[in-house]
């Protein structure tokens, strides 16, 4: 996806109600952290920390990693527990962090379902996926001058090749990035 199809994207629910909150909640943190669907959804409230601006995720393999969440996700998930009338500071620790409105942890389907309806709205024309997200999440950092080894480490990949395979960037930035980095460009 484009940057402007993400911030696009991200307008469309109505934040005003709870729904709506949780899931720009969930795209923002899709999209500030490229964690996978299966992580977000097994998220409860002590992954969470907001005041340092970090998340602790259990990805395949049972590995543990630390990911840094941005203020934008972390404004939407306040916005979001205070909605719930929670306090993510004294929230019990085994909450999940996204409901459905019956109050049960939220599946990777109904958020499959959730983004294939926004992407509807907001007219993006080709099929988008929480992967899709992820995948978002990594060029726009690789694009935007991260280390790819940094990538690596918060997309949870052993092999920096698979971090590779993630990561889409145009000739034209390639190019831009040798010419100002290469010492004889």
């Amino acid at each position: 996806m484009s940057v402007d199809e993400l911030f696009n994207l991200l307008k469309i629910p109505d934040t005003s109600t709870l729904k709506g909150a949780r899931d720009v909640a969930i795209l923002e943190l899709l999209y500030a952290t490229g964690i996978r669907i299966s992580e977000a959804v097994s998220l409860n409230m002590s992954n969470l920390n907001l005041k340092e601006g970090f998340i602790k995720v259990l990805g395949k393999g049972k590995k543990e990693r630390i990911i840094p969440i941005n203020n934008k996700a972390i404004i939407s998930l306040k916005k979001y527990f205070h909605m719930r009338n929670i306090n993510p500071d004294k929230a019990d620790p085994r909450l999940p962090v996204f409901i459905s409105s019956s109050g049960k942890r939220l599946t990777d389907t109904t958020i499959r379902r959730m983004l294939t309806k926004y992407v509807k709205k907001a007219a993006i024309m080709h099929n988008i996926t929480p992967h899709t997200i992820r995948h978002s999440f990594a060029t726009h950092l690789l694009s935007s001058g991260a280390d790819l080894r940094t990538i690596q480490e918060m997309l949870g990949h052993k092999s920096l090749s698979t971090t590779q395979k993630y990561t889409h960037i145009s000739v034209g930035k390639l190019m831009e990035i040798y010419d100002k980095a290469h010492p004889r460009a």
